[in-house]
């Protein structure tokens, strides 16, 4: 009989938080996959991504999440001597820290913390779109880094090749990395939305910040002709850029439409993909990108860039990459706006095969077990 391996995670956000996007679904992903000869320990903070306290939890004790997980939700005091006393006391076989530049999170583990296996999952954070985004900033505390020789205490975990390639370029040619996948949630494609030719519903799902460039969607969209409803969803992370998508709204033709629906519960990301046809975000980078895989799962075909890991769309009839202009964005929604009911349809079953071809679970879970053995 195989024996059980604890796994301690640590990390800022963790449901019911929602607000600080990927990372947060992506382990509760895996620790609702990760069932058999596994129990995982996470360690996180009481709060969600904007320091609004979470609701309907117990701070400072083990909460239960489901059979083989446990939650502790830190109160902001003490966290660090907190975390440090737990993996003591917990004394797990794998540290699986998620997230790079928070000091009680991602640094303290790394440093301070005692475990057989250390792992640290950077989730697109050493990505170069990721980097150019207070850039002075990130490149001083990785330089810091490298120098104090932080980088050889453990192993860096990349969700795929391409990650491990700027892990890799970031951190040294000797940095341990291993490789698995992101588990996604999937969704059941329900009944079209009746496409008329010469409209289009869009629907952009995230976080509102310059990285994921809707200011570009809304720039492409004031010279739009065709009818367009544009739905956006998600919580502002930057203040300063979405007064910037405001003031673009302002500018957009009669025959387009923006709806803002602020946060919205993951409970009730399927309902709103429902009310969409096409998913679009020009990413400037994603690391995985929830929301991409459940939009095509659900069958919205997806507009977005080259820099996110949903490649070859436009091959496979399940979207399109387009170059960053406004210019391409336009193309994109216009060409998606011409199609009538059947050519829409066809695109929408190709974004679910698409979406039923890119992942196997029995092999994202034969990863994870490598990974946590290594």
């Amino acid at each position: 009989m195989n024996s059980v391996k604890k796994i301690f995670v640590s990390i800022p956000w963790f449901h019911p938080a929602f607000r600080a996007g990927g990372p947060v679904q992506s382990v509760a992903n895996m620790v609702n996959e990760l069932k058999e000869g596994y129990e995982f320990y996470i360690f996180c903070g009481n709060t969600d991504l904007n320091n609004t306290s979470l609701e309907n939890i117990e701070t400072g004790k083990w909460i239960l999440y489901n059979d083989h997980t446990k939650v502790w939700y830190a109160a902001s005091s003490n966290r660090s001597s907190v975390l440090v006393n737990l993996v003591e006391k917990t004394r797990p076989d794998v540290l699986f820290i998620i997230g790079v530049y928070s000091w009680h999170f991602n640094l303290v583990p790394w440093i301070f913390c005692k475990a057989p296996v250390k792992i640290l999952s950077a989730r697109g954070m050493l990505h170069p779109g990721a980097l150019s985004q207070k850039n002075s900033k990130k490149k001083i505390f990785l330089k810091l880094f490298k120098l104090l020789g932080m980088q050889g205490k453990g192993i860096f975990h990349a969700t795929d090749e391409t990650e491990k390639n700027h892990t890799r370029e970031i951190m040294g040619p000797d940095v341990k990395i291993r490789v698995a996948g992101n588990f996604p949630r999937r969704f059941e494609p329900g009944q079209p939305i009746l496409k008329k030719a010469g409209s289009l519903h869009l629907i952009s799902i995230a976080l509102i910040s310059p990285m994921k460039n809707h200011l570009l969607v809304l720039q492409a969209l004031e010279t739009v002709t065709a009818l367009i409803v544009y739905h956006i969803c998600g919580p502002v992370k930057d203040m300063e850029y979405w007064q910037q998508c405001l003031e673009q709204i302002k500018k957009m033709p009669p025959n387009v439409t923006v709806h803002y629906h602020g946060d919205i519960q993951p409970a009730k990301v399927y309902e709103f993909l429902s009310a969409g046809q096409v998913f679009i975000l020009p990413s400037k980078s994603e690391n995985f990108g929830h929301a991409f895989y459940e939009a095509l799962s659900a069958g919205k075909p997806v507009i977005t860039s080259h820099f996110t890991p949903w490649q070859k769309l436009d091959e496979k009839q399940a979207g399109m990459n387009i170059e960053l202009t406004a210019m391409a964005v336009k193309d994109s929604i216009e060409q998606f706006a011409r199609m009538d009911q059947a050519t829409y349809e066809a695109w929408s079953n190709a974004a679910v095969d698409y979406a039923t071809d890119s992942i196997n679970i029995p092999s994202l879970q034969e990863s994870y077990r490598l990974l946590f053995n290594a």
